[in-house]
């Protein structure tokens, strides 16, 4: 080794792992070989517990600073343009370190080809097979017996944003919007709209209706799908979460095929739409999908 440099050598990392892998370590070791101080610059994303960003900044920090006690650890937030990111890079640096000099120090995955700040940067050659993300997929499905690994997942499911998960509801309309489809699933005895959760495939919630459609009432063809309301759900399985469901509930105007009962839907059946206020009446909707229905009524009857 070269004798250790008065400037400060920074590591622009993300350490995404629940341990330091020996490809982390020999990236440290190089680096404070080669300088008397060394800096983490550790990545920080705009989201709470990801599959690709599990640990926060805190956790990471004190991953690290139990094997090199004495590095100092900064944050380091993203952006979504690169020299925003790069500016305030350097900004961090200088103003923490008036008047120094820095090198920046990337391996695997580098941040090296997205940076345009003014600073001086090292590619390091990549040593050994080292890979965070199949370390993350290896330990997904992984459950341990310990007191820490328990308090994890509650650390884990707290430190994140309360969610609202969309979900998407339709009503198909025939006959002139005489008659609307509704189904019954095997637990209930009680008729609801088709629907369901949104995938991350969807690319937009009318598709999500339509696959919903296709997956729960079978080869129907239908046009005309239209935006009716957006809805606050009473969901059994979310009243005591902070977590929610919120709707997007369209129409569409039915074009032919045979509706038959799919996936969690046991029974569908064509009802007339002049019947919906009895069945209100008669407690014969789904609470949950009881204000979706009174807007039918209030716009259609």
């Amino acid at each position: 080794m070269t004798n250790k440099q008065i400037n400060t050598g920074v590591i622009i990392a993300r350490f995404q792992t629940p341990y330091l892998h020996q490809g982390h370590k020999d990236l440290i070791d190089n680096v404070q070989a080669e300088h008397n101080r060394v800096v983490i610059l550790l990545g920080v994303v705009p989201l709470l517990g990801s599959r690709r960003n599990p640990f926060d900044f805190s956790t990471r920090e004190q991953m690290i600073k139990s094997v090199y006690p004495d590095i100092m650890i900064l944050p380091l937030q993203d952006y979504p343009n690169d020299a925003k990111w790069s500016k305030n890079l350097d900004q961090i640096l200088q103003n923490t370190f008036p008047n120094q000099d820095f090198v920046l120090y990337g391996s695997r995955d580098s941040f090296i080809p997205y940076y345009t700040g003014e600073l001086n940067t090292i590619a390091l050659p990549k040593n050994g097979d080292f890979n965070a993300s199949n370390l993350r997929k290896e330990l997904a499905d992984k459950v341990h017996i310990s007191e820490d690994f328990r308090a994890g997942i509650i650390y884990a499911n707290y430190n994140r944003y309360e969610a609202v998960y969309p979900t998407v509801d339709i009503v198909v309309f025939k006959d002139d919007k005489k008659e609307l489809l509704l189904g019954r699933k095997a637990i209930e005895s009680q008729w609801r709209f088709i629907g369901g959760f949104a995938d991350p495939s969807d690319t937009s919630f009318e598709m999500a209706a339509i696959r919903e459609l296709k997956e729960e009432a079978g080869d129907i063809e239908v046009a005309n799908i239209q935006y009716e309301l957006s809805q606050l759900m009473d969901d059994w399985r979310f009243r005591k979460e902070a977590d929610k469901i919120i709707t997007t509930f369209f129409s569409a105007d039915y074009v032919m095929g045979t509706a038959e009962a799919n996936d969690d839907i046991a029974e569908l059946s064509w009802f007339k739409t002049a019947a919906l206020p009895k069945m209100l009446e008669d407690g014969a909707i789904m609470p949950v999908h009881v204000p979706l229905v009174e807007h039918l009524v209030r716009k259609y009857l």
